[in-house]
């Protein structure tokens, strides 16, 4: 069973009717026990990094996700989630969780997009990514796949944890982690096909059955 982290933050219903249209058994909860006695963890999420860290806080769900990390359980953190699993966010100016190391920075409005105009805030839409390393979360998707963005933060972490990048006034990180400790700043659940085949390969990584005819067509 992979638990979805229930944490006053939105967006679990959406990722819990991915992993059902998958065949993935699956949990929104905010129990600490359920979410420490899972397959695995999908911390999703949308809103502020400082609301969602006094949620964390209030209902002791940040040092669920702590022990799941000492522990090795499976984790994929997505879009806010992935945000505040960094040290800090520009966002609130707040301390985040820490459990990889880097910050989480505002996207600048003086940038500019590739037609050299400035970019708008927040980055909403969908946006191709670039490997810089291969990684089990990302087997049997086409390099060129597009997956769906609306964040107005992005990650900075050191260049040995990015899997990959997208660019949206710079290069930015757009995935991050290593191998059962993942975070994408993208929404899988919203992003088709490819997002569904993410989705699929956590849940395989965690042990998890998956529909093997629905998973075929990502």
């Amino acid at each position: 069973m992979i638990a979805i982290l229930d944490y006053k933050a939105g967006n679990q219903t959406s990722v819990r009717r991915a992993l059902e249209h998958l065949g993935i058994e699956c949990r929104i909860t905010a129990d600490p026990d359920a979410a420490l006695s899972a397959s695995g963890i999908i911390f999703p999420g949308v809103g502020a990094a400082g609301q969602a860290m006094a949620q964390l806080a209030a209902s002791g769900l940040d040092g669920v996700l702590r022990r799941a990390v000492e522990q090795e359980l499976p984790l994929l953190g997505i879009c806010l989630g992935c945000q505040i699993m960094m040290e800090r966010s520009e966002e609130n100016d707040a301390q985040t969780l820490g459990l990889m190391p880097g910050l989480c920075r505002k996207f600048d409005a003086a940038w500019q997009d590739v037609d050299k105009t400035p970019i708008r805030i927040p980055h909403m839409g969908w946006n191709t990514l670039l490997m810089k390393k291969s990684s089990p979360l990302f087997e049997g998707i086409d390099p060129e796949a597009s997956f769906y963005f609306v964040h107005s933060y992005y990650v900075d972490t050191a260049p040995e944890h990015v899997i990959a990048t997208t660019v949206y006034g710079r290069e930015f990180c757009s995935a991050y982690g290593r191998d059962g400790l993942w975070a994408v700043q993208f929404h899988p659940e919203k992003s088709g096909r490819p997002g569904l085949r993410l989705l699929a390969n956590f849940a395989r990584f965690c042990g998890v059955t998956v529909n093997t005819a629905e998973a075929a067509l990502c």
